[in-house]
């Protein structure tokens, strides 16, 4: 239990190993099955309890990793801050699903799914099965995900062409406090300040600092490509 928990415990996270083939099949299975179920949960109560389930999850995963951050002595203003993509969009989430807010929905839907889906297929992680850290990582990004399909596919909410700007327009806000942050802490929020230290899609964007223009052209695109069912609909409709 001690190595559960332990900050210098040795091991490090190996991409698409058995473990992480395991965590993603477990995160398709969820995501099947809230699909499957969505009209059942649109109907019932279920959708109540499903979504207080998910606001547990979110909060719980914060908050447990911040208690061990305190708990392990390695809390650091420079890496500890919510200040990354999914760490804001878990806060959105959160708050989204406490409100059932189409607005926060619609910043959420996209840095969500775009972020979390990313980091759940290459994760910057440091730390391997069985480790505290790689268990709670993964939970914070599924969950991210399931509450963004879940106010897709139960409560019907849907993104706009707008939104896709007014996202691009948060982040870029978000990207001028990292900034700062950074500045201050000597942090790399957001990979503001560098590229992280393992391999990751970033390597092919180009060096720093034109690899952050190369980020805002790949967001909108990935934005639009998320946008894209949904404008299908609108224009059957």
């Amino acid at each position: 239990m001690e190595r559960f928990f332990d900050p210098t415990a040795p091991g490090t996270f190996i991409a698409f190993s058995p473990q992480h083939l395991i965590v993603l099949s477990i995160f398709a299975l969820l995501t099947v099955l809230l699909y499957v179920f969505r009209g059942y949960l649109r109907d019932t109560s279920g959708r109540r309890y499903v979504r207080y389930v998910l606001i547990a999850a979110l909060a719980a995963s914060e908050l447990s990793l911040n208690v061990w951050y305190v708990a392990e002595g390695v809390y650091d203003p420079a890496d500890s801050l919510p200040l990354e993509l999914c760490s804001i969009s878990l806060y959105l989430c959160i708050f989204m699903l406490l409100l059932r807010s189409e607005r926060l929905f619609r910043i959420a839907y996209f840095t969500g799914i775009g972020g979390a889906v990313q980091a759940l297929l290459t994760p910057v992680l440091y730390y391997g099965f069985p480790h505290f850290v790689f268990f709670e990582f993964f939970a914070a990004h599924i969950a991210i995900i399931l509450a963004v399909l879940y106010m897709v596919w139960v409560e019907r909410f849907r993104p706009t062409l707008r939104s896709v700007f007014v996202t691009l327009g948060f982040l870029n806000a978000m990207l001028v406090l990292v900034f700062i942050v950074n500045s201050i802490t000597g942090g790399n929020y957001m990979f503001v300040a560098r590229k992280p230290e393992t391999a990751s899609p970033l390597d092919l964007l180009g060096p720093y600092p034109w690899y952050l223009l190369s980020m805002e052209a790949v967001a909108l695109v990935v934005f639009l490509l998320l946008y894209l069912p949904f404008y299908k609909r609108r224009a059957v409709g």
